[in-house]
């Protein structure tokens, strides 16, 4: 089975990737891919969260194990099935930058039964995506100007944990590049 995702960030308008990857390949395979796709650094510490249909962060699933004490099981990119987490219309957030918890929303678009994939690829793109890192000088400026703009940071600032559906519509998908 093959799954397809569409990406989006909150950061970029127009901004958009369609990944398609294997059910059975990992979380790491769709981090790889989605580095690739936005030409980010793999070096860098992320995690995948599991949301309900309000982008309430449940469960994560992240690069490495940082020694949790806590009693919850961890649950590392490489060792996690998508197919075992995933199914249509599932969403998730990639945080790719843990300073300022800036992230691309996910959400499972499609399947398509009795395919496989050996490799993910990215189908669709449009758009620049946000720099990977942001410097802490400019997120500290960004988040001054944002407290005396008397701006909500939890709803309007890089990081939401909540977004706009609407993004992920398919408006807009004529002005992209698809690669074979």
């Amino acid at each position: 089975m093959i799954f397809n995702f569409r990406l989006v960030s909150d950061e970029v308008e127009n901004f958009r990737r369609e990944i398609s990857i294997d059910a059975d390949s990992t979380f790491l395979d769709l981090r790889n891919a989605i580095c690739d796709s936005v030409g980010y650094d793999k070096n860098q510490m992320c995690s995948f969260f599991l949301c309900d249909d309000n982008w309430e962060k449940n469960r994560e699933i992240t690069l490495e194990d940082m020694g949790s004490d806590s009693d919850q099981d961890i649950f590392l990119m490489e060792e996690t099935i998508l197919s075992d987490y995933i199914d249509d219309g599932q969403k998730l957030i990639f945080v790719f930058d843990y300073l300022t918890d800036r992230c691309f929303f996910l959400e499972m678009k499609k399947s398509q039964a009795g395919k496989n994939l050996k490799d993910p690829i990215c189908i669709a793109s449009m758009g620049i995506a946000p720099a990977q890192i942001m410097d802490f000088n400019e997120f500290e400026a960004k988040t001054a100007t944002a407290a005396t703009s008397a701006v909500d940071l939890d709803e309007d600032f890089y990081g939401s944990d909540q977004y706009n559906a609407d993004e992920f519509d398919t408006e807009g998908f004529d002005e992209m590049t698809f690669d074979e």
